[in-house]
């Protein structure tokens, strides 16, 4: 079950996506919340700190914690109006600090959300989000940065590849999937259909011992379309309101030097993203 949820929470005073889809998930779980906003002090380095006015610094830390302390108060002030118990936590720290402190707080929890990195605003979420994903060892909700919804189940979107990620992801979206009105489990396959074989059928036999309703699908990737693009048409065109799957299958390295599945869905999600590694 879901009781116990960690959120990221935005410094952006116009809006934070995942702050209102935690406590959404948090409503419908009769859940805790606990908001982590980090105030983003600069990260110098030690060859240029003596050249660097004393005042400077600390009044960047300060305008730091204020951010931060703002943030966590509009936080609690939403999760009142909810009706959700929930606490937050402002803190000062640097991109890096930030990202390995949430990474190993949200192993305490049930589930860690963090929205989706804005590309025209610099900010700790991608840093956060790998983190969570690495050092946490819990599920992971990527809310996208556009996100206005609350959290809807009416049709869930497992991406099943058979791998170690994408079995804990199943594992961990359990709670999530016990509540959709439709699972979809969509195996993606580069070469022709093998009729004597069915990809996902044990995994599609396994949740509906469980008791849900699901549909299994095949699709055969088109020639020179990446498998990230397959995954997201198929959110797109079918309506999928949630997607299930693994995370950062390949090394991170590779992925970030060559691409990969995990990084075009984090860039390009239209809808939450519930990853495990």
């Amino acid at each position: 079950m879901i009781r116990d949820i960690v959120v990221n929470l935005s410094t952006d005073p116009q809006s934070d996506p995942g702050a209102d889809f935690a406590l959404s998930v948090a409503q419908a779980f009769g859940a805790h919340v606990t908001g982590c906003a980090y105030g983003l002090e600069p990260d110098i380095s030690m060859a240029f700190y003596p050249a660097i006015p004393a005042d400077f610094t600390v009044r960047y830390r300060e305008e730091a914690r204020g951010a931060a302390e703002v943030a966590a108060k509009r936080f609690t002030e939403a999760a009142r109006l909810a009706g959700v118990a929930a606490e937050a936590r402002p803190e000062v720290a640097t991109v890096d600090g930030a990202a390995v402190a949430f990474g190993r707080l949200a192993r305490l929890f049930d589930a860690a959300v963090v929205t989706q990195p804005n590309p025209d605003r610099a900010g700790p979420e991608a840093a956060i989000l790998e983190a969570a994903l690495f050092d946490s060892g819990r599920a992971v909700l990527a809310v996208p940065y556009v996100h206005k919804q609350k959290l809807k189940l009416d049709r869930v979107l497992v991406a099943w590849d058979g791998g170690r990620p994408a079995t804990r992801a199943v594992a961990e979206a359990q709670p999530f999937l016990a509540r959709a009105k439709q699972v979809e489990v969509v195996v993606i396959e580069s070469g022709k259909v093998d009729p004597a074989g069915v990809p996902g059928a044990d995994l599609a036999r396994h949740l509906a011992r469980h008791g849900l309703k699901v549909e299994l699908r095949r699709i055969v990737q088109a020639q020179g379309q990446e498998i990230a693009s397959t995954i997201q048409n198929e959110v797109f065109e079918n309506g999928f309101d949630f997607l299930v799957m693994g995370g950062y299958g390949h090394s991170r390295l590779r992925e970030f030097m060559l691409g990969g599945t995990t990084r075009t869905i984090i860039d390009s999600m239209t809808v939450p993203v519930l990853m495990a590694h």
